[in-house]
């Protein structure tokens, strides 16, 4: 795990909790590991449930046992928990454990913050994209936590397309009517410009979604991640770490300035030697 192998360099005291039972075999070294308590494959043998409906199972046998976690966290004191959690999206979107486990953990004074971690080349796709923001929002809605999303493999950004505007539009969420007029010139799509539209209308309504760019490989990349979430979770007030005062006053009022930041992200892996789509259509 690339963030638990960062803060160490850094000089954090890291666990990681595997709060996904079906991580079978983990690339981390982990603390807390949620199968010593229950396991995807004997929930979906022993209850003949298919693999969404075991992970829901779990989830919920997980809240019935929640004096198993605490007392496993309390093993570890003053350290810096990243909690791995499941990526079945309906979990943060619809059903209520997650969320009773977040508030739980709350109770225990724990200074939570959810980190949303999307692939970059969604936004080479408009309609993914508006998909994106959609389970973004409802995921920040209904889990209840400061949020931090986060578009990963910046590096891969193009892979499947070309951008069609430059990438503080994605990151800040700029006017999304542009993006649903450019969705119009397909054909595809162009028969779902009203639905698009209104989906649009309330992203933009609740005017809660940003993202942060990262390439794990980029050490800027994940300090500026590191530092958007040490915001979130007040860890940068903390006493864990010797912090002075310009750092602190730079978390406080964001001096780094994000579109700096993602500047220099869209300089490095954005071809700069092309037009972006919304260039090329005002020269026609």
């Amino acid at each position: 795990m690339y963030d638990q192998q960062f803060l160490n360099h850094l000089g954090r005291k890291v666990v990681v909790i595997n709060l996904d039972p079906a991580n079978e075999k983990l690339p981390y070294q982990c603390a807390v590991d949620i199968s010593e308590l229950v396991t995807l494959d004997d929930v979906m043998e022993g209850l003949k449930l298919g693999p969404n409906g075991g992970l829901i199972y779990c989830m919920e046998y997980l809240t019935t046992n929640l004096d198993w976690l605490e007392s496993k966290l309390n093993e570890h004191r003053d350290c810096y928990f990243l909690f791995d959690c499941p990526g079945q999206v309906e979990l943060y979107t619809h059903h209520s454990s997650i969320r009773s486990i977040f508030a739980q953990l709350t109770k225990w004074n724990f200074r939570l913050t959810a980190v949303h971690l999307v692939d970059s080349h969604y936004c080479a796709d408009p309609a993914k994209f508006i998909s994106v923001l959609c389970t973004s929002l409802s995921t920040m809605l209904h889990v209840e936590l400061p949020h931090v999303n986060v578009l990963s493999k910046m590096d891969l950004i193009e892979q499947y397309g070309k951008l069609a505007f430059n990438l503080d539009f994605y990151t800040e969420v700029m006017d999304l009517s542009y993006l649903v007029e450019h969705l119009a010139f397909d054909p595809f799509f162009k028969k779902f410009h009203h639905l698009n539209k209104k989906l649009a209308e309330v992203i933009q309504d609740y005017s809660l979604v940003s993202f942060v760019p990262l390439n794990v490989q980029d050490k800027g990349s994940m300090m500026q991640v590191l530092r958007t979430v040490d915001k979130a979770n007040g860890y940068c007030f903390g006493d864990l770490e010797e912090r002075n005062l310009q750092a602190m006053m730079s978390a406080a009022v964001g001096a780094d300035f994000q579109f700096n930041s993602t500047l220099g992200v869209q300089e490095r892996y954005v071809e700069s030697n092309k037009k972006t789509l919304e260039e090329e259509v005002m020269e026609l």
